[in-house]
């Protein structure tokens, strides 16, 4: 399943999320935990589980929490033997699945959109690295990180976008003009895909439409022209999905892993 040959990722990590307030006062969204890791180390793990090692974090509210995360990440995760005194010593006991991570931690500006994170946070960016994958750091899914690479490099398009069915939120009326004839119960799925996140760029595609500005949204007029030239296509994940927006969705994505059922997790070894 893994491939030595993947490109880095891109995670989007700078936003504020404030429909999270009550959790997110504290931390950055992406470093809400499910369980007892934050949500962006399980999204890293599912591109780890494809081969993918280097990890490019574009960094703005909060900062210092990823800082703090990953300097003292080994701390968190092993056990270890800590001499004290004027020359201190730690030794660590055994090897994680992590120990060959490259993680850079960029930052990309308190203030600024997703396509000036992208475009600012692209210099760390190898001269080899054709195309890079690309996501946002609070939603899992249990998508196919190689069919999805395989399909964005069987085409010559810029970008790929996962598109997925996310779960309706609410029951739909039945209007007749503006007359209302009925409702429908809530279904357990919308029928119109959305991006999922879980993108692959090509590399042209930061030079042709970021132009490098803190204001930029990169799902604004940078996607909208890519969409009108005809260099985005889609692919299509009609498995597990979730975005963690809310209170409720925080409380069912830590309800699936402490029962042992976290989707996400389908292709971790």
């Amino acid at each position: 399943m893994k491939n030595c040959n993947m490109p880095p990722v891109m995670i989007l990590c700078g936003g504020k999320g404030t429909r999270l307030r009550d959790v997110t006062e504290l931390l950055p969204k992406p470093m809400v935990s499910i369980g007892e890791q934050p949500i962006v180390w399980h999204i890293m793990k599912t591109y780890a589980s494809f081969g993918v090692r280097r990890f490019i974090l574009c960094l703005g509210y909060k900062r210092e929490a990823f800082v703090d995360y990953f300097m003292n990440y080994h701390l968190r995760t092993a056990d270890a033997t800590i001499k004290l005194g004027h020359e201190p010593e730690i030794t660590f006991y055994g090897e994680s699945d992590e120990s060959d991570w490259e993680v850079t931690l960029a930052g990309t500006g308190l203030e600024t959109m997703t396509g000036g994170r992208v475009f600012r946070a692209s210099k760390y960016l190898k001269e080899t690295d054709e195309n890079f994958f690309l996501t946002y750091g609070d939603g899992v899914c249990d998508v196919d990180i190689s069919a999805l690479y395989q399909h964005h490099l069987n085409s010559d398009k810029l970008l790929t976008l996962t598109a997925v069915l996310p779960e309706a939120r609410f029951g739909t009326m039945n209007l007749d003009g503006n007359t209302v004839t009925g409702f429908a119960e809530k279904q357990a799925q919308i029928e119109d895909y959305i991006n999922g996140g879980f993108m692959v760029v090509r590399r042209p595609f930061l030079k042709k439409y970021l132009n490098g500005q803190e204001d930029q949204f990169l799902e604004r007029e940078p996607m909208t022209r890519c969409a009108a030239d005809g260099e985005m296509q889609v692919f299509k994940h009609d498995g597990f999905w979730q975005c963690m927006d809310n209170q409720r969705e925080y409380n069912m994505l830590n309800a699936l892993w402490e029962e042992g059922k976290a989707p996400w997790t389908k292709y971790w070894k």
